[in-house]
C-alpha cells in the first residue's frame, strides 16, 4: 500500500546533488528506484530523479522492518527515504557518478508508488522500438538523455528571454486564433462555435502581427512563439514547433546579424562553456559559389572549385558548350576519397545529381599512378593537367565535375558535397 508524505518528509538534495561535504548529516531524498541489489544481509538501491543517481544502502542487522520494505521494491518504485551520508569504502567509489564518492545509510523508507514491470529498462543504453517508447512517453523521458534535451530547451529559451530583454525588447505574445494568411504550407483550421460556417486558422507565423507592433512603436519585439504547419513530416518539418520570433525597427542588415550572433555567443558560452570566435559573415553570392547552398556547412573545406578558365577552349563539349550557354564548370575534390568513393560509388552519385536535376557529372578518380577519368579520351593530356593544377587533386584524391547553367551545378555540388562528406565520415561531431 502506498504511503505518503508527511510534514517531516521534507527534501534535503536531489539525488544527484548530495555533496561529498554532507557526511555524517542526516538527509532525506526522493526518487525513482533505478535498480535493487541483494548482496543478502546488505540491499543497495540506485535512487535515480532529475539530477541523476544516489546509491542508498540497507543492513538487515539494523533495521530489519526498513531492511524488508528495501527487498521488496523493484524497478521504477517512488520512494523517500531518510538516512546518514556517508563515505562509500575505498574499493566501492564509483568515479562515473557526481555522488559515486558517498552513500545514504537508510533509516526510515517510504514507499510512496509501487509500480509493475516496466516495458523497457529506463536507460540511455535500451534499444527501444520507436513504437513502444511512444506508447510509454512517460517511462521513455526519464531516460537522462531526453531529461537532459528537455533541460537544455528549457535553458535556451531562459536565455533568450534574459538576453533580448537586456537588449531592449519586449516579450509579447500574439493570437492563436487568427484569419488565414498566405504562408509556405497549408493552415490548420479550427471551426467557430459561435460563428457557424466560419473557421480560424492556427499560425504558421505570428508575421503579420509583429509587423502590426512595429507600426505601433514597439520598436523591438520577441516571442517564443508556437507555430503551426500542416506539411508532410520530413527531416526538418513538423506539424508544430517552438522559433524565437523577433522583430527591430529602424535598424540596418547588420545590426539585426550582430544582435543575433551575441544571442547564439551567449547560448554557446553559458550551456557548452564554448566561448565562439567572430562569426564570419558571407553574403548569398559567395556562400552559393563556395558551397553551392544558402545554409552551408562550414565545418569541413571541400569548397566548390570554378574550373571554368582551366577548361575554356578544350575539345570536350559539355564543357565547352555549359560555358558558351553562360554556365559554369565547376568542381569539389575529395581528399583521400579514392578508396571509399569506387566506380560503383561514384556511379551512385551521378544517379544522385540527375534526380537533382544535373545532366550528369564527370569525374577523376586517382587510385594508380595516373587518375582514371570519365573524360579523358575527349580532351589533350595537357587540359587534363591543367584541372589537376587548378584543383590541387592528388594521389588518392577524387574530383567530381558539373558542367550547365549556375542554378544546376551550385545546388547539386551543395548537395554532393554533403553527401559525400557522410560518406567519408569528415564532419566534426560536435
Amino acid at each position: 500500500m502506498a504511503e505518503f508524505l508527511t510534514k517531516e518528509d521534507k527534501r534535503s538534495y536531489y539525488c544527484g546533488e548530495v555533496p561529498q561535504s554532507a557526511v555524517g548529516e542526516e538527509v532525506c531524498v526522493m526518487g525513482w528506484v533505478q535498480r535493487q541489489r541483494d548482496l543478502g544481509a546488505l540491499i543497495f538501491i540506485d535512487l535515480r530523479d532529475r539530477t541523476g543517481l544516489v546509491q542508498l544502502a540497507f543492513d538487515e542487522a539494523t533495521d530489519r522492518e526498513v531492511f524488508q520494505k528495501a527487498f521488496s521494491c523493484r524497478a521504477e518504485y517512488v520512494l523517500c527515504a531518510h538516512g546518514v551520508v556517508r563515505e562509500r569504502g575505498e574499493g566501492a567509489v564509483n568515479k562515473n557518478l557526481s555522488t559515486g564518492g558517498i552513500e545514504i545509510y537508510v533509516k526510515s523508507l517510504k514507499i510512496l508508488s509501487a509500480a509493475q514491470t516496466p516495458p523497457f529498462e529506463v536507460s540511455d543504453t535500451n534499444n527501444v522500438k520507436d513504437e513502444t517508447a511512444l506508447k510509454f512517453r512517460y517511462l521513455d523521458l526519464r531516460r537522462p538523455e531526453l531529461q537532459r534535451n528537455i533541460r537544455l530547451r528549457h535553458e535556451i529559451a531562459r536565455i533568450a528571454r534574459e538576453y533580448y530583454y537586456e537588449n531592449g525588447f519586449y516579450e509579447i505574445e500574439t493570437p492563436m486564433m487568427i484569419k488565414p494568411t498566405p504562408e509556405g504550407a497549408r493552415d490548420y483550421i479550427v471551426p467557430s462555435r459561435i460563428h457557424k460556417g466560419s473557421f480560424y486558422a492556427l499560425p504558421q507565423s505570428p508575421q503579420i502581427y509583429k509587423q502590426l507592433l512595429m507600426l505601433s512603436g514597439f520598436d523591438r519585439y520577441v516571442q517564443l512563439a508556437r507555430c503551426f504547419r500542416d506539411e508532410d513530416l520530413r527531416a526538418d518539418r513538423q506539424p508544430e514547433f517552438t522559433q524565437i520570433d523577433l522583430e527591430m525597427s529602424f535598424a540596418t542588415q547588420e545590426e539585426i546579424m550582430d544582435m543575433n550572433e551575441g544571442f547564439i555567443k551567449r547560448v554557446f558560452k553559458e550551456v557548452l562553456g564554448i566561448d565562439l570566435p567572430k562569426m564570419p559573415h558571407l553574403t548569398f553570392a559567395e556562400a552559393m559559389e563556395k558551397y553551392g547552398s544558402d545554409k552551408p556547412d562550414t565545418r569541413f573545406g571541400m569548397e566548390i572549385i570554378n574550373l571554368s578558365d582551366a577548361v575554356k577552349g578544350c575539345e570536350f563539349a559539355v564543357f565547352t558548350g555549359a560555358i558558351e550557354n553562360g554556365g559554369s564548370v565547376r568542381g569539389i575534390v575529395a581528399k583521400n576519397a579514392a578508396q571509399t568513393l569506387t566506380r560503383k560509388e561514384i556511379d551512385k552519385l551521378v544517379e544522385h545529381a540527375k534526380g537533382i536535376g544535373a545532366k550528369g557529372l564527370a569525374y577523376m578518380r586517382w587510385v594508380d599512378e595516373e587518375p582514371a577519368c570519365s573524360f579523358a579520351k575527349f580532351m589533350k593530356p595537357e587540359e587534363i593537367a591543367a584541372i589537376i593544377e587548378a584543383t590541387g587533386l592528388e594521389k588518392g584524391d577524387v574530383l567530381l565535375i558539373c558542367a550547365d547553367k549556375n542554378k544546376i551545378v551550385l545546388p547539386t555540388l551543395g548537395a554532393l558535397r554533403g553527401l559525400v562528406a557522410r560518406k567519408l565520415d569528415i564532419i566534426p561531431k560536435n
